[in-house]
Parts: C-alpha cells; sequence; structure tokens
C-alpha cells in the first residue's frame, strides 16, 4: 500500500475528532450561558451536541475539563482582540473615536462570545479559568496604561493605573447592561457607555491630567 494512503486515516481521525471537540465546546457554551456553569452537566452538553455521554467523554472526562478548554481558547481570541484595538494611539485621534473604537471591538468579541462573560465572571467558575481571568486582567490593565500613556505622556505613572482601572471598572459593569439586553436597545446602552467613558475621560485628557478645575486623581490630604 502506498504510503500516502497509509497517513490518510490517522489524519482524517484527527480531523474528524477536531470537528467533535469544536462540537462539543459550541454545545456547552450554549449550556453554560443558559444554566450557569454550576448547573450544567456533561449530560445535558452531550444532548446539546447531539451525542451520546459515552462519545463526550471520549474527548473529555467531566465538564471543568470542557469549561477549561473552552475558556482557554476564548482567553487566546480575547488577547488576539485586546492587542489589536488597545494599541497606542496618535494622541491627535479625537477621544470620542478612540473609546469608540475600543469599546466596539470588545462590545462585538463579548456578544458574539456570551459565554466568556459567563464562565470568566460567574461566582462558581473552576480553579484554572480564575487563574486565566486573573492573568488576562493583569495584561489588559497593563495594555489599558499604555493606551492611556500615550494620550496622556506627562501623567505619573500611579495616575495612570488608577485611571485605567476606573476605565476598565466603568466598562465591565456597562458590559454586563449590554449583554441583558438585545437589538436597539443594546445599541442604547452601548452608546451609553462610550459616552460615559469619554466624559470621564475627556477632562483627564484634555489636562494631560494634569489637575483641571474641581478634579483630582489622588486623594485629599
Amino acid at each position: 500500500m502506498p504510503a500516502n494512503e497509509e497517513k490518510d486515516p490517522p489524519r482524517r481521525r484527527q480531523a474528524r475528532g477536531e470537528r467533535r471537540i469544536a462540537q462539543l465546546l459550541e454545545a456547552a457554551a450554549s449550556v453554560f450561558c443558559t444554566t450557569g456553569y454550576t448547573a450544567a452537566s456533561t449530560n445535558a452538553i452531550a444532548r446539546e451536541a447531539g451525542v451520546s455521554p459515552g462519545t463526550l467523554y471520549q474527548f473529555f472526562p467531566n465538564k471543568e475539563a470542557i469549561a477549561v478548554e473552552l475558556g482557554g481558547r476564548l482567553v487566546h481570541e480575547m488577547q488576539e482582540t485586546y492587542g489589536e484595538a488597545l494599541a497606542p494611539v496618535d494622541p491627535t485621534t479625537p477621544l470620542e473615536q478612540a473609546v469608540g473604537t475600543i469599546v466596539d471591538r470588545f462590545i462585538d468579541f463579548n456578544c458574539r462570545h456570551p459565554v466568556f462573560f459567563a464562565l470568566m465572571h460567574g461566582p462558581d467558575i473552576p480553579g484554572r479559568i480564575a487563574e486565566q481571568h486573573d492573568a488576562l486582567h493583569t495584561t489588559l490593565v497593563a495594555r489599558v496604561e499604555n493606551l492611556l500613556r500615550s494620550l496622556m505622556p506627562a501623567a505619573p505613572q500611579s495616575a495612570i493605573t488608577r485611571v485605567a482601572h476606573m476605565a476598565l471598572g466603568m466598562y465591565m459593569a456597562g458590559l454586563e447592561l449590554i449583554l441583558a439586553h438585545e437589538g436597539t436597545e443594546r445599541d442604547a446602552y452601548v452608546q451609553e457607555l462610550k459616552n460615559a467613558l469619554v466624559r470621564y475621560l475627556d477632562p483627564l485628557v484634555g489636562a494631560g491630567l494634569g489637575l483641571p478645575d474641581g478634579l483630582t486623581t489622588a486623594p485629599s490630604p
């Protein structure tokens, strides 16, 4: 038998296995979004995928393994998203444009993958996913700091860090509201989030974080 005929079956088996894993992960995403991680079961995931529990166990030993694999893939995609969205910008770029572009990129990701929010911010996520989330958050803060530094080059690092944490906190609060709505109401909440971020950042960016009238990033003595 020719060598290429000997190699084809393993490659086809591998391709079938990858398709099955993708099918199971898609089903798990649906179940986790609907019931939450704790209430989800491997039986429910198998049923959603249209396979037997035995088929599922050929690829994953339990639901935690499924969640960890799904979370890892989403974290990788999110890292690519914020790597592009949070690159330093030209200081002459209008703040509304810079904020709008970043928010749109992140909201698009979370709307396409609602399970990301469910897994990363649920009260009962597996330890491995919690570790991934903490690492992602640390990197995300650093990227936001770099972005802010391009807009406020004279600002002290301590102020940049505080503003980065505040901006991310506002974004996360807005994201939860956005994901809870659909259609035109979701669009309205997206615009409200952009407005809130711009109104918070505008006096700071405009002053180079140099303490405009009535504002300070340090506690009062």
